[in-house]
């Protein structure tokens, strides 16, 4: 287990804990009573330090090494029924968005969201989840197949943004995304939208338009990550724990200000400690928006995404 910064203090009283357990083994002691006592100490300094997170400690949080990405809640939550499709039609297939059919609990569901990858190759083949044109099109193109076949869409968003290469821009970035949003917000069937680590800027936004929009308990979701936004404003990334609360990022933040439909829990320690209670929990909400929105018809559906986004935002005429 790798742990942050702020998680030191766990960090040395788990190694405290395996030490007495390996003293008490190999003495022959009983260090049950000392045992227990660290693990009360533990459980009680978890408490304390996850639940008072920093909105940049949150930050972090999405981005732990060992957070599970988009194919590992799809392979949990599918049992491992799941079938991904590829490519664009147009250009080529963008391994940075995954996408395909799954199966949760017999309920025939398209899967899409970027993908991040656990080590340097990995993220250099998955472009460290940052999607092109083509991956966005692709997206559209598998939203488009649900539509036609009637199922519901569950996007798994976790980016640290849209891949801004020049070549990305050559071939239509931003007209791709523009497209996903008008599209997806006319889409005839549920669409459920969950930020499971980072969701920065328009590259999140683009498969983020959906009936319910869900965050897990340690995401983020803004216009720009905190360190661009200290180099804006401030010319250094000095001041990034500054910026990350200005932005109001947080899951939070983002219920309070209406943004959002609601917030996923995570285990204490964040979805990383006990990945099998995180994978349970996005299943739950998966489920239980998608029987909501499928209790109203397709215009009503339509109608209520639209006015949602209308009604976003504050302005004076």
């Amino acid at each position: 287990m790798e742990y942050l910064d702020f998680e030191k203090p766990i960090e040395d009283l788990i190694e405290k804990l395996n030490q007495t357990i390996l003293l008490g083994k190999e003495g022959e002691v009983d260090v049950s009573s000392t045992v227990t006592e660290l693990e009360k100490k533990i459980k009680s300094t978890r408490k304390e330090i996850y639940g008072n997170l920093t909105p940049w400690q949150k930050v972090q949080m999405s981005r732990h090494p060992q957070r599970p990405y988009t194919l590992d809640y799809i392979f949990e939550i599918t049992k491992g029924d799941f079938v991904e499709l590829h490519g664009d039609r147009g250009v080529k297939d963008d391994k940075a968005m995954v996408g395909g059919w799954g199966t949760i609990d017999g309920e025939t569901v398209m899967f899409i969201g970027q993908q991040k990858g656990r080590n340097t190759k990995d993220r250099q083949y998955r472009n460290f989840g940052m999607a092109n044109p083509e991956g966005y099109r692709k997206a559209l193109r598998l939203m488009k197949m649900a539509e036609k076949f009637g199922k519901p869409v569950v996007t798994l968003i976790d980016t640290p943004g849209a891949f801004p290469g020049l070549e990305a821009e050559e071939r239509g970035q931003g007209e791709a995304i523009a497209h996903n949003l008008i599209e997806m917000t006319k889409l005839k069937v549920p669409i459920i939208c969950i930020i499971i680590g980072e969701g920065a800027s328009g590259g999140a936004l683009g498969i983020g338009i959906g009936d319910k929009v869900l965050m897990m308990e340690n995401s983020w979701y803004s216009v720009i990550s905190p360190e661009n936004c200290s180099t804006i404003l401030w010319r250094s990334w000095e001041f990034k724990e500054k910026a990350a609360s200005a932005l109001k990022l947080t899951s939070e933040d983002m219920i309070m200000n209406k943004l959002i439909d609601g917030v996923i829990k995570e285990p204490i320690g964040g979805a990383h400690t006990f990945p099998e209670k995180a994978y349970k929990n996005v299943k739950k909400a998966i489920k239980e928006s998608i029987k909501e929105c499928k209790s109203l018809n397709v215009k009503k559906l339509v109608q209520n995404r639209m006015d949602k986004f209308s009604n976003m935002g504050v302005y004076s005429e």
